[in-house]
């Protein structure tokens, strides 16, 4: 498949936003945006990954896909369970075992590198079922929900919502519908999402108003995106395409701006902290890409140069 410029756009925006609410203090902040931004950004993603997910490759070559997830997420995961077990953060490991290790590793990840976790399950389900499973494409997915639920309610090793918007995705290109015709980029839809976002009853990706908002954000974001001028167009391109290592390494980052929370205090909004954080999370988290980049590293780590 062809880039599609505005999806680029949209993991560009969506993937600002993930740092930004990785961000403890400004979350603590604005709970209640914090709560409207939940709804859709991971959801976006997760739509965007089920839409993308090239199910006609060769086992081979798909396995190489989920091979170029997990090597980060294994890395970084470990990581972030090893931290975990030595600071007094909220998922404190008390004692770290081998088991543990495992088990947080395989079945139950820390932190904000699920992610990566939900997309390989998903992926090796899909890609398993659809293509062995010789039934009309409604009976596939229908097969594919029920994996799905599995693995969430029974196993407890997957968010049964999360999936259900990968799986969203992989309908609507299996449907060969357009993921830009299905999500009307219209005015209406900004004022949609203005509505849900401001009046919607304890809206989260789960429930019904959370789905709406999901929508109506994706739509409002496209119909915005041709009233931008060209170098921002570029701007949220480039952090589109580069996405993964943004979302891989920005942790490290949002983790040091705690100790910019002193400084940047006298501002109670914590829009001036939004903004200096955010920009020191990009430029750290493609530097170190660069830098992976320039050493060889990088074909190792995300099969490819981490920067295009």
């Amino acid at each position: 498949m062809l880039r599609i410029k505005e999806l680029d756009f949209l993991k560009g925006v969506l993937i600002l936003l993930v740092i930004s609410f990785h961000l403890v203090w400004f979350e603590q902040l604005h709970p209640d945006i914090k709560q409207v931004v939940y709804c859709f950004h991971m959801p976006g993603f997760l739509l965007i990954s089920g839409y993308l997910m090239n199910i006609a490759k060769p086992q081979k070559e798909f396995l190489k896909t989920l091979l170029w997830l997990a090597v980060p997420y294994v890395v970084m995961e470990s990581g972030y369970i090893y931290m975990a077990s030595i600071l007094p953060i909220n998922e404190h490991i008390e004692h770290l075992t081998p088991w543990v290790y495992l088990d947080r590793l395989l079945l139950h990840p820390l932190g904000p590198y699920w992610y990566l976790h939900a997309i390989i399950l998903c992926g090796a389900t899909y890609y398993y079922i659809y293509n062995n499973v010789e039934k009309s494409p409604v009976t596939r997915f229908l097969l594919i929900g029920i994996a799905y639920y599995i693995l969430a309610r029974i196993f407890g090793i997957l968010s049964f919502s999360s999936a259900l918007y990968f799986l969203a995705g992989a309908c609507l290109r299996q449907s060969g519908t357009s993921f830009l015709t299905f999500f009307l980029p219209t005015r209406l839809s900004v004022i949609a999402f203005a509505l849900l976002a401001c009046f919607s009853n304890s809206p989260n990706q789960a429930n019904l108003n959370g789905v709406l908002i999901a929508y109506f954000a994706i739509s409002s974001l496209l119909s915005i995106y041709n009233h931008l001028p060209e170098r921002l167009h570029e701007a949220f391109h480039f952090m589109g395409r580069n996405s993964l290592p943004l979302y891989v390494f920005s942790p490290v980052f949002t983790v040091l701006c705690k100790q910019l929370v002193p400084y940047l205090k006298f501002d109670p909004t914590g829009l001036l902290f939004l903004v200096v954080s955010v920009a020191f999370c990009v430029c750290g988290s493609l530097l170190i890409a660069k830098l992976m980049d320039l050493v060889g590293i990088s074909r190792f780590f995300f099969g490819r140069k981490a920067l295009n």
